[in-house]
């Protein structure tokens, strides 16, 4: 049994979809059902040498998961800058707490990271042993809460990934397409570069590993850090042409796409220029190649325009 945290974001909605799919047994909790900030006041409230309440250990009993799947975290890249607590709170100590029960448990941890752990300035696709230097509070959280569960004993699986997106949730093809009904034209970044990684091939990657480490047990080089983008790369303003590109096929007006500068569009955290992955330790060590980043945006744009109360 998988247990998914974070189950009504994109990526615990395409986790929980591909298991149905594939008949793997699987739970989901939302915040409602597991909230970090509760999860922090038992873990003080049992300090030192956690002996964690009732409540928390029947999550992780009734029935004990095989992985345990972390897709929950604190994504308002700006209001982090301000919501510093929060941020902190739902990337850092809730990772760890959930790391730490994984490990008393002897149970696989596959986390979510980001892209945005890195400032976007070496000029080529990120490997995992590149320094770290996050540009804002959210990068910084997300980097700490990395740092925080391989301090703990757990079979720990990180998984960094970039600009993810789905027909559930928010996330910018749904933005797009939302302000493209609006206006007849959209002003778009166009100096920042990356790979927009459909959460479904995300998904799979996800179940992919947990198939593997099923198959041949957890051995050392599973734990540690990997990147999962999708292949390829574009800027947004290259992503935004594609997604209109596949709403033209199906009926969909398109604006017009003006190209602009960072500097153009001020936000309250500095994103990163350049947070291309090198995902080829994904293949290496569990062979998983993530698909080329356009093969999925077809049907997720299709998915997102069915949706007609959305776009």
């Amino acid at each position: 049994m998988i247990l998914i945290i974070g189950g009504t974001g994109q990526l615990g909605d395409a986790l929980a979809k591909l298991c149905t799919a594939q008949g793997i047994n699987f739970k989901t909790l939302s915040r409602a059902d597991l909230s970090f900030e509760r999860l922090d006041e038992a873990s003080h409230a049992n300090a030192p040498g956690i002996h964690w309440p009732g409540w928390v250990t029947e999550v992780f009993s009734a029935p004990r998961p095989d992985f345990v799947v972390n897709a929950a975290a604190y994504t308002a890249v700006d209001r982090a800058e301000t919501d510093t607590q929060a941020a902190q709170i739902a990337n850092v100590r809730g990772p760890e707490l959930l790391a730490r029960l994984c490990a008393a448990r002897d149970i696989p941890f596959i986390h979510v990271s980001t892209d945005y752990v890195f400032d976007g300035t070496k000029g080529a696709p990120y490997v995992e042993t590149d320094s770290t230097s996050p540009t804002g509070v959210y990068g910084t959280t997300k980097r700490d809460g990395e740092n925080a569960i391989l301090a703990t004993d757990a079979k720990a699986v990180i998984l960094r990934t970039a600009w993810v997106y789905a027909a559930h949730g928010k996330n910018f093809a749904r933005t797009m397409l939302m302000a493209g009904r609006k206006a007849p034209v959209l002003r778009v970044v166009a100096d920042q570069r990356g790979t927009p990684t459909a959460a479904p091939d995300l998904a799979k990657a996800i179940l992919g590993i947990a198939s593997h480490i099923k198959k041949t047990g957890w051995k050392p080089e599973y734990r540690g850090i990997f990147h999962a983008a999708a292949a390829g790369e574009t800027t947004w303003h290259g992503f935004a042409a594609a997604i209109f590109e596949e709403a033209a096929k199906l009926g969909y007006k398109p604006p017009q796409l003006q190209p602009i500068r960072t500097e153009d569009w001020p936000t309250p955290a500095r994103r990163p220029a350049d947070s291309r992955l090198n995902s080829a330790k994904l293949a290496e060590i569990f062979g998983i190649y993530m698909p080329y980043w356009r093969e999925s945006l077809p049907a997720i744009v299709a998915a997102l325009l069915a949706q007609d109360s959305a776009v």
